[in-house]
């Protein structure tokens, strides 16, 4: 690959903070939706059944770590090095935190 070939680290930057915003509204929606399913349940008065926050929590791990693999994995496969790092980390990141939620 010649120097031409290779995005600019300028665009790479840019590209990365407009994928940041969208991966903390995704982050943001599910952290509400878990949060909502948790406070519903505190006011189910029948609390033998096993809690749904936990599932909640499982499936937003599962895409949070579809979103990690598909966006960070094709810009690295792009060569868009510094955007997919970026959205490997935010978004596995906040893949392991659902899951430790989702455990515990």
């Amino acid at each position: 690959m010649g120097q031409a070939d290779k995005p600019s680290t300028g665009r790479q930057i840019a590209v990365s903070v407009a994928l940041l915003v969208i991966d903390f509204m995704v982050i943001a929606c599910a952290v509400y939706v878990y949060g909502m399913t948790g406070w519903a349940e505190s006011y189910d008065s029948d609390n033998t059944k096993p809690s749904s926050a936990s599932g909640v929590a499982l499936q937003a791990s599962w895409l949070l770590v579809g979103g990690a693999v598909v966006t960070g994995g094709g810009l690295l496969a792009k060569g868009w090095r510094i955007a997919g790092i970026v959205q490997l980390v935010v978004l596995g990141g906040a893949a392991a935190l659902f899951s430790s939620a989702a455990g515990g």
